[in-house]
């Protein structure tokens, strides 16, 4: 009978261990006009499972939330209170260098827009233009 209780125990904790979400910080970009909204979209967020703390910079239009919660749940929550919401779309603008900034006039002061979300990559494209100028290629461009 023991060993049967103690098998139990060991599933219980394997499933609460799979359970178990990771620590995130979720910053969204929620649009608010007055303190009735920030207020409603501080108590939404705040009364989800696993919210640690909840910070709202309303001239930037940014939440941020820290706890034990997943992003996507986080932004159909937040999109729940009828205000229009979005992940953040920003990155610092830090090094001009790493991508090529998106200028957005919306964007905060010493930010730019991500580029890797408006970005499609290009699969396959690196062959194409190595073999445009190849001897091997009959139907490529001679310049010469």
């Amino acid at each position: 009978m023991g060993a049967v209780v103690s098998a139990l125990a060991g599933a219980s904790r394997e499933r609460q261990s799979r359970k178990r979400k990771q620590f995130h910080t979720v910053e969204l970009k929620v649009r608010m006009d007055c303190d009735g909204c920030e207020l409603k979209v501080r108590n939404t967020l705040a009364r989800m499972r696993g919210v640690e703390s909840v910070e709202i910079n309303r001239k930037q239009q940014k939440v941020t939330v820290q706890g034990f919660v997943e992003p996507q749940r986080v932004l159909r929550r937040a999109l729940s209170t009828g205000k229009r919401a979005e992940l953040w779309p920003y990155v610092p603008y830090t090094n001009p260098y790493v991508a090529p900034p998106v200028y957005d006039k919306r964007a905060p002061a010493g930010h730019v827009r991500r580029v890797d979300a408006l970005i499609a990559p290009a699969a396959g494209r690196e062959e194409d233009l190595s073999t445009i100028f190849s001897d091997d290629n009959l139907n490529g461009c001679s310049v010469m």
